[in-house]
């Protein structure tokens, strides 16, 4: 069943602007926000993740925010569950489900479904983790560039998990796994809303890494390394999932003598860019999503006043 109460969605790369927004917003047309970010969601870690602080969110709510623990086992299935029923209960409240993040796979799970992904035999998998332990995860890389170009834009380089998998997909069904989704969209499979404006931040790409640069500096500043110290010494360890993201890797390095200071900045910054760019082309394949520069709040606004009257049949 397809819900037709409005949803808006707000995505982006990092650091472009969305929070500042998406509080705006809220504000105006009394709407509660649903976080999108798959790091958010966990629990004492706050400065590496960007979260914003209860005096910064003013009061309005945030949903899917310090839901679950570091050591948690955590997915997009979880979250895709764990967001309908925030959207539901803010509904039921007579209020806007506003979706603000960049976390597309979240996004997409939510609002389209997942993908299930076909089986794979214990021989398939078993190739894979002898070639990964062989020939390491670059190697396994680029042959998924090979076979899946579209798959290896949106993963990371180092994402043994997804690099893995999406070979496995391949390996196994002799298909992408980027056309096991496009297969899965063109059939309309999940789809559970039927009234979604979609709203897309950018802005000029050297703008947008002097603010990834300001961030990252920011987040050294704010206190990082203190939070990373008091994550050790809560018992959360570099193997556990959250641990490896961006930022939270790149300090464990530098407290465990692998790098300097200067150059955990410098790999931070980096890293957190060629993030960006991933998000970009995850959201610019989206056709739904409307583009619209950070700095044009008010066509941003008047974009939702039009959208807001046709859903509610007004002139």
């Amino acid at each position: 069943m397809r819900i037709e109460k409005p949803v808006l969605v707000l995505v982006g790369p990092t650091a472009v602007g969305k929070t500042s927004l998406s509080l705006q917003i809220a504000e105006r047309y009394g709407a509660e926000i649903v976080s999108v970010d798959s790091m958010q969601i966990y629990r004492y870690m706050d400065i590496g993740t960007a979260k914003p602080t209860l005096e910064e969110r003013g009061g309005i709510p945030h949903h899917l925010i310090d839901i679950v623990t570091p050591e948690t086992p955590y997915d997009a299935a979880a979250f895709a569950r764990d967001g309908a029923q925030a959207i539901a209960a803010i509904h039921e409240r007579g209020r806007l489900p506003l979706l603000a993040g960049g976390t597309g796979l979240y996004l997409r799970a939510l609002l389209e479904g997942l993908f299930e992904a076909p089986p794979i035999p214990e021989e398939v998998r078993q190739r894979l983790r002898e070639r990964l332990e062989k020939n390491g995860v670059s190697a396994l890389y680029q042959e998924l560039a090979q076979v899946d170009p579209q798959s290896a834009e949106r993963i990371a380089r180092t994402d043994r998990q997804r690099i893995v998998r999406a070979l496995e997909v391949y390996d196994a069904t002799g298909i992408s796994w980027s056309r096991h989704l496009e297969l899965h969209k063109e059939k309309g499979a999940g789809l559970r809303f039927a009234n979604v404006l979609h709203i897309g931040l950018t802005c000029e790409r050297r703008q947008l890494y002097r603010r990834i640069d300001e961030r990252c500096a920011a987040m050294i500043e704010a206190g990082l390394e203190e939070e990373v110290r008091s994550l050790l010494a809560r018992g959360y360890h570099r193997q556990l999932k959250p641990m490896g993201a961006i930022g939270y890797r790149h300090m464990l390095d530098y407290l465990d003598g692998l790098c300097d200071e200067q150059t955990m900045l410098d790999l931070m910054r980096r890293d957190t860019r060629h993030y960006a760019k991933r998000q970009y082309t995850w959201f610019t394949r989206d056709e739904k999503v409307e583009w619209c520069a950070v700095d044009g709040t008010k066509n941003i606004l008047a974009r939702i006043d039009r959208w807001q009257k046709e859903y509610l049949g007004t002139p």
